[in-house]
């Protein structure tokens, strides 16, 4: 008997977690591209990021595939680090409704009379959609139904448990409510799904296998043990995403912490509810509910400020870059020790700049989020560098200085251009795999090596000659070969060896490319201009008007 009842039991988990897979695979799949655009409209405002990530959670019913589409918008650019804390704060609240939706429908109805014609309505749905989103939205209401067979399962396995193994005379002392916090953390870790562990947690309170202030505890261990999954999905992520997961994990302690100091107060009456006036599954999903919308009311005055913390802490290494390392306050008094520590950090924003062209235009290891990280960190330095310029044109300046500052920036815009152009050669780089003339494959690899060869000899290095002049004679050789590329490319396409579509989008990457190396030449080009004159090439004294 006790065999066939832990059948029961470990089928009906089986079966809950099958049909929770479902109805998000499913529903995460008939939304499509519109999770993207739903996100990207509906964090607008930390109000509506909230809001948004409460009613998507609620609607896929998995607060991970929230989080990781979260974490990889922030990664893309899409959403800021402010806007998908407040998404998190939404998903914990967005959880709670599994709660609700086991108390107010799993433990009311008859199982059979909804689940098993969802199980069949379902899967009709889904052989009528052929594959298409209306297929997805078929199997989502397939897996509604066998997570209403499951919870059944688990209903009776636990009333006919309670026979064998009562919990229901534990005290509601301290210590054994922090065991029941653990036995709710232990089985969400264990199953990697806190509806799974509230399920079990509801099923053995309408059971009357555990009494209430015991499966409050637990419901509060499954809401922390949300922070296990993660924590292992952000192991050798990127910063973002521990950034995330940190707020994340932040949040759930918090929260936790809430719910135990409410719970320890209340015990005592909680244990004392008549199981026959009030539902206490009802309660639960309410206090459920209580203590994480408590969280969200304590930190949200302080997001900007967590926000804050949370830049601070797991950088990477390009975020690490973005930090200038020469430009000091205190030299602005000092024009020319200014100018030096200036055209130092130049040098640092060039050295960046230039790995950036050579990785993106190579297209064999060009990573999009490692360039676009790498992106940022320019933007930054640029800035700064800016604002340096400015806070040492306040002073009594000599002639010499107040020539060199317009120079300076004129390079942080190329390199600017420079770093920005490389974030957009990967979305070409399945053109590059997928040329099917081979003369024009060659062709363009020959352009591709020629043009990381200037961007070598056009980087900025203390210790050499910059060489601009050899730098300009290379700019002219490949000026050449992007002309006669581009009429074999056109050619091919005219012979029909090309398709249009690969030509249009070929020859928009060659653009790309041809421009990044006239951005990187004019760097070159100008970089005399930036030191002392006593220090000048006189050949290169002066420099010809650049074109924007």
């Amino acid at each position: 008997m006790q065999f066939t009842l832990f059948g029961d039991l470990v089928g009906g988990i089986g079966l809950f977690l099958l049909g929770m897979h479902l109805m998000t695979q499913g529903l995460r799949k008939a939304a499509g591209p519109s999770l993207k655009q739903i996100l990207r409209t509906a964090t607008l405002s930390r109000l509506r990021g909230l809001i948004s990530g409460t009613l998507i959670t609620a609607l896929v019913q998995s607060s991970s595939a929230v989080t990781i589409a979260t974490i990889g918008f922030v990664n893309a650019g899409l959403l800021t680090l402010a806007q998908s804390v407040s998404v998190i704060y939404g998903c914990n609240i967005g959880t709670t409704m599994v709660g609700w939706l086991i108390a107010l429908i799993g433990f009311k109805i008859h199982i059979s009379a909804l689940a098993l014609p969802l199980i069949g309505g379902g899967m009709l749905v889904q052989l009528a959609g052929r594959g298409g989103r209306v297929a997805h939205i078929g199997f989502a209401l397939a897996g509604f139904g066998v997570f209403f067979i499951g919870l059944d399962f688990l209903k009776s396995a636990f009333a006919g448990f309670e026979q064998h193994l009562d919990l229901s005379t534990l005290g509601s002392n301290g210590l054994s409510l922090l065991l029941f916090v653990l036995a709710g953390f232990v089985l969400t870790l264990l199953m990697q799904s806190s509806a799974a562990a509230l399920a079990i947690t509801l099923s053995l309170t309408a059971s009357g296998a555990i009494p209430l202030a015991a499966a409050a505890a637990m419901v509060i261990g499954a809401n922390v043990g949300t922070t296990s999954t993660a924590i292992l999905a952000v192991i050798g992520a990127t910063s973002n995403a521990k950034r995330i997961a940190a707020a994340h994990v932040l949040f759930n302690l918090l929260t936790g912490l809430i719910g135990l100091g409410l719970l320890l107060l209340l015990a005592p009456w909680l244990n004392r509810i008549d199981a026959t006036r009030y539902d206490l599954v009802l309660l639960l999903a309410l206090f459920h509910s209580m203590f994480n919308l408590a969280g969200v009311a304590l930190l949200w005055p302080l997001t900007d400020r967590l926000v804050v913390i949370l830049k601070r802490r797991f950088c990477s290494q390009e975020e690490d870059e973005g930090r200038t390392r020469y430009l000091d306050d205190t030299l602005v008094q000092m024009p020319s020790l200014a100018i030096e520590a200036m055209a130092k950090e130049l040098t640092r924003v060039d050295q960046i700049c230039s790995r950036m062209a050579r990785e993106a235009i190579s297209s064999n290891d060009g990573n999009n989020n490692r360039l676009r990280a790498q992106q940022q960190s320019v933007d930054r330095l640029v800035s700064k560098i800016g604002v340096f310029c400015q806070r040492i044109a306040e002073n009594d300046i000599s002639s010499e200085v107040s020539g060199i500052l317009p120079t300076a920036l004129r390079i942080t815009r190329y390199l600017n251009e420079v770093s920005r152009l490389s974030c957009l050669l990967p979305g070409y780089y399945d053109r590059f795999d997928v040329i099917a003339d081979e003369a024009t494959r060659r062709a363009v690899h020959d352009y591709q090596r020629a043009s990381i060869e200037l961007i070598d000899a056009c980087e900025i290095d203390d210790s050499v000659d910059q060489g601009a002049d050899s730098a300009h004679l290379l700019l002219r050789q490949l000026e050449r070969q992007y002309q006669n590329l581009k009429s074999s490319i056109l050619q091919a396409a005219t012979e029909r060896r090309l398709s249009p579509e690969d030509t249009v989008q070929l020859l928009d990457a060659l653009s790309h490319i041809h421009r990044l190396a006239e951005q990187a030449e004019k760097v070159s080009r100008y970089w005399s201009g930036i030191t002392p004159l006593q220090h000048r090439d006189p050949a290169h004294t002066t420099a010809a008007t650049p074109t924007a």
